[in-house]
C-alpha cells in the first residue's frame, strides 16, 4: 500500500496542478497566436479555464476547512466554559 500524503500536501498538489493546467493553456494560446491555429487557441482556452477552476475549487475547500476548524474551536471553548 502506498503511503498517504497529509491533507495539506494533497491540497497543495491539487492547487499546483490547477496552476500548471492554467500555464499549459496559456502556452497553447500563445502558440496558437503564432501559428494561427484556432483549434489550438480554443484548446488552450479550455485548459486554462479548467486549471483556474481546479485552483479556485481547492482554495474554496481549504477556506471551508479553515472555517470548520474555527467552528470546532469555538465549540470546544463553549463546552469547557459550560463545565466550569
Amino acid at each position: 500500500m502506498a503511503p498517504r500524503l497529509p491533507k495539506k500536501s494533497v491540497r497543495r498538489e491539487h492547487s499546483l496542478m490547477g496552476a500548471f493546467e492554467e500555464a499549459k493553456g496559456k502556452i497553447k494560446k500563445a502558440a496558437a497566436d503564432v501559428t494561427g491555429s484556432e483549434g489550438l487557441r480554443q484548446e488552450g482556452q479550455q485548459q486554462e479555464e479548467k486549471g483556474r477552476e481546479q485552483r479556485e475549487a481547492e482554495e474554496a475547500r481549504a477556506q471551508a476547512q479553515a472555517h470548520e476548524r474555527e467552528a470546532e474551536g469555538h465549540e470546544q471553548r463553549e463546552r469547557s466554559e459550560q463545565g466550569t
